[in-house]
């Protein structure tokens, strides 16, 4: 796959820090800082992480490094597969159309399809919000209230991952329940 984009190697500068330096006897290499500045934030990915376990589940600091690597290295290739669309369009602005374009084309069908359903109701939550907003009548703040129910003052949440066949229940080969 000749053509595909490469993230940057920022997260194996960071396991070399990790592991004891980068073999130039610790004088003036790419520091751990440096290295961490392109990956996600290790808290965030440990959350997410847990948000998927048992309460009682512990998750060890490498494991939570290991998928933050990971995530950062999924994110950066998708990434970089949407700005090159962009590029090809002359555009300097890439949307969730972009990213859901670069996952079909790097052969995540299943994923764009799950982002495509997740960018929709994102979109259709955006629409409602500006319209509700737009409007001064005393009974669109009510049916707003109404509507935002128990989603925490209303604010528009989608749980993206009942949309992957993974973590429906029930369901191991990966096939989605429709």
């Amino acid at each position: 796959m000749q053509g595909l984009p490469r993230a940057s190697s920022s997260s194996t500068s960071a396991s070399r820090d990790r592991d004891g330096g980068d073999g130039d006897g610790g004088g003036g290499g790419v520091t751990m800082t440096n290295g961490q500045d392109n990956l996600l934030p290790i808290a965030n990915v440990g959350r997410i992480m847990k948000d998927g376990l048992p309460p009682q589940a512990k998750i060890s600091k490498r494991a939570k490094e290991t998928i933050q690597e990971c995530a950062t290295e999924f994110i950066s290739f998708v990434t970089g597969e949407a700005s090159e669309r962009c590029r090809r369009e002359r555009r300097e602005t890439g949307d969730g159309d972009d990213v859901c374009h670069a996952m079909r084309s790097l052969g995540l069908d299943h994923y764009a399809d799950a982002m495509h359903r997740y960018l929709q109701r994102y979109r259709e939550g955006e629409e409602l919000a500006a319209s509700l907003n737009s409007s001064s009548s005393a009974a669109a703040a009510a049916a707003a209230a109404a509507a935002a129910g128990s989603r925490g003052g209303g604010a528009i949440q989608i749980d993206v991952r009942a949309e992957l066949s993974i973590f429906r229940s029930g369901n191991n080969q990966g096939r989605p329940n429709n």
